[in-house]
């Protein structure tokens, strides 16, 4: 069956043939190879001086890696961080072709964004659905401007400048809407852009590829490298070469070749496509509204160029090595795997790559699944051209923005625009989720006695239970009115964080709740936004759940920050709570709930008075209603009426206020992602359903 995690049959362990053919063009070429590093890497830290790139690799080169292999690694990350490169080079510790200098590929795309953008995958989603997957599915949404071209590690900076020079240049002229004409044939289905817009995004293109040439000077010639191989012609693929020991010995340094794209400007929905297919692909087409109005981004993206011609993969299950030729498998991990070279694997095996560790090895190819070839693609650096964008794409600053690889248009920092840039990005909003599913909601009030066993301890009864419970210093009993998430409510927090990622949105701070359920809410979404290590959580019990709907006489005994830390929570310690843990009062009357909720959000709100990004506050089902209404203006509702909405809200809900500053006030709008539905599966007991009875 599809997706069915089974070990496939047995099979002869990998025989490293490929390597032994080229061993003794390796031993021909290790003395050259070791020259030919020295000679290429030899003035790089001295071509680095004086450039923004030193303060990445300065603490790579502190830990004792060797120049190239810092540069390669920033280079691989989108030269972001120090600390994705260190990452990279962790998993990387066993690559085989770590030390050998490959360049990346790169290559310039102008991309839509916003509700254009929406309705374009929206598009691939349903002509995928209705017409199965065709050759446009493999790339995101884009308008191609320079094809891909190589570059070496030490001078991707120049890119990165050249891309900034060349925005900068057209910004003035460039077009404020973009015109986009459908054309159709029996293989191509895709929108045209012509006119004078067009004549203008050809001149930004042709102005980023001189650019980019006259800075970064020398580049690789692919094609020569490959027809300089002794005893192999052009045709040589990387692929057939387990390491590329070769390539710094045989390399032609000539001036970057970056090649602006001349012909007609167009936009990809379908290519190669089944030719009945080509009437509904236009019915589809047709009905995306043109209308919206779009923010077009300059986005400077790169591949590895070794594997431009494998098919990649996807890992959908974890996988241990049964033997040493095998590959680890995480889920979400990307395989590259060439159909050429699958001889020596047996049925349900193929030998692919791993893109996160390098290495090579048999993977069960029902542990995965077909990926898109731009899956794997890195973002170095953007350009946006509109002023007129929200908060979600914009940046508080060219510092902020050159570290999330966006850069703003050198206009917005004239004097003339700098109100209209306030007015855009000056701007705050709120998010208030409620945490996910919790253990008790689905097995009941006495859950805690379904996985306790008689000495205390904690086991897991149900596969809804969560795998493991964090450390109390009282004890499991502590659990029973502080309850966790349940393995679907761990699912639903990822799918949420998920979600915001692909939505663009920057969190700029987060508050929580003190209880479990909601801290653990806050760290799956922070996860999911690769946040978790960047922005600490900071507890606020001032928002937690109304204490009259609470069992007992006395507040919930919740977990400490000292607790919550240990187990392993980035907890903010420094932060001073609008209502510390003890000041919380058990059968709180309504308004005494409502009163600490006011006071609570005006002070989370004004405790980030420089943050234009996003608030996310993590609680409870309540406080979606507690804590917008006094950033509205509005009175708190009947007591009643609160009561009947609240019960209505799912897990994971979510609303989303912004401040209107022009106008003095706060605004509810649409969340960033929509809300998350799905049904009820029931427990299932198999001896009520043995044949006969």
């Amino acid at each position: 069956m599809p997706g069915e995690r089974r070990r496939p049959m047995p099979r002869p362990k990998l025989c490293h043939s490929n390597a032994k053919n080229q061993a003794s063009f390796l031993a021909y070429g290790q003395e050259e190879m070791a020259a030919g590093e020295t000679q290429l890497y030899a003035k790089v830290s001295n071509k680095l001086k004086g450039r923004s790139s030193p303060s990445l690799l300065e603490p790579l080169l502190a830990m004792g890696f060797p120049v190239h292999t810092a540069l390669k690694a920033l280079a691989a990350t989108g030269k972001k961080t120090a600390e994705e490169a260190l990452a990279w080079l962790h998993d990387h510790c066993n690559d085989p072709s770590l030390d050998d200098p490959i360049p990346q590929e790169y290559a310039l795309f102008l991309c839509p964004t916003g509700p254009l953008l929406e309705k374009l995958q929206e598009f691939w989603r349903e002509s995928k659905r209705q017409c199965a997957k065709n050759r446009a599915h493999e790339v995101f949404p884009h308008v191609t401007l320079c094809d891909f071209f190589t570059c070496e590690d030490q001078k991707v900076e120049c890119l990165y400048e050249a891309l900034k020079r060349a925005g900068d240049r057209l910004l003035g002229s460039f077009p404020t809407a973009v015109p986009l004409a459908l054309h159709s044939s029996i293989s191509y289905l895709g929108f045209f852009v012509n006119g004078s817009p067009a004549d203008v995004i050809r001149e930004f293109a042709m102005t980023f590829a001189t650019e980019a040439s006259l800075l970064a000077g020398t580049s690789v010639s692919r094609f020569w490298i490959f027809s300089q191989v002794p005893g192999h012609g052009p045709n040589l693929r990387l692929s057939n070469l387990t390491r590329a020991s070769f390539v710094s010995h045989y390399i032609l340094q000539k001036y970057c070749s970056v090649k602006p794209c001349t012909k007609q400007l167009h936009l990809t929905l379908a290519h190669k496509f089944y030719p009945h297919h080509q009437r509904t692909l236009e019915q589809l087409a047709r009905a995306i509204p043109l209308g919206h109005s779009c923010q077009w981004t300059a986005a400077l993206y790169s591949r590895d160029m070794r594997f431009v011609h494998y098919q990649t993969l996807r890992a959908l299950f974890q996988y241990k090595p049964q033997n040493v030729d095998e590959l680890t498998l995480s889920p979400g991990d990307y395989i590259f795997v060439d159909p050429t070279q699958q001889d020596e694997a047996s049925e349900g095996w193929v030998i692919g790559i791993s893109q996160r560790t390098g290495c090579r090895g048999f993977l069960p190819e029902n542990y995965t699944d077909r990926a898109s070839e731009s899956d794997t693609w890195v973002k170095h650096r953007m350009y946006t051209f509109s002023l007129a964008t929200d908060l979600n794409s914009r940046r508080d600053g060219e510092a902020s923005s050159r570290c999330s690889g966006e850069f703003l248009p050198q206009t917005a920092r004239s004097l003339s625009s700098l109100q209209a840039l306030q007015a855009t990005v000056a701007r705050k909003s709120v998010l208030v989720v409620r945490h996910g599913e919790r253990v008790d909601q689905i097995f009941g009030k006495a859950w805690l006695q379904q996985c306790s066993t008689p000495d205390g301890k904690y086991y897991r009864p149900d596969l809804n239970f969560p795998c493991s419970l964090p450390r109390r210093s009282r004890g499991i009993k502590d659990f029973e009115n502080d309850p966790p998430l349940s393995s679907c409510g761990i699912f639903q927090s990822r799918i949420a964080g998920d979600a915001l990622l692909d939505s663009g949105i920057r969190i700029s701070s987060v508050f929580a709740s003190p209880a479990l359920r909601c801290v653990q809410t806050a760290k799956l979404i922070l996860e999911e936004l690769k946040l978790e290590k960047k922005i600490k959580i900071r507890v606020e019990p001032g928002i937690f759940e109304w204490t009259k709907w609470e069992a007992g006489k006395t507040t919930p005994t919740l977990m400490s920050l000292e607790e919550l830390k240990e187990a392993n929570f980035n907890i903010d310690t420094d932060y001073r709570p609008a209502f510390p843990m003890s000041a919380l009062m058990p059968a709180e009357s309504y308004q005494e709930y409502v009163d600490r909720c006011t006071a609570s959000v005006v002070q989370m709100v004004n405790t980030c008075p420089q943050d234009t990004g996003v608030i996310l506050i993590v609680s409870h089902g309540s406080t979606l209603d507690s804590c917008t209404r006094p950033l509205l203006g509005l009175p708190p509702r009947e007591c009643g009426d609160f009561a009947q909405l609240v019960r209505k809200i799912p897990s994971l809900g979510m609303c989303f206020c912004e401040e209107n500053k022009e106008e003095g006030k706060w605004e509810l709008v649409n969340p960033p992602v929509k809300t998350l539905t799905h049904g009820a599966n029931t427990a299932f007991n198999w001896r009520n359903w043995i044949s006969g009875n």
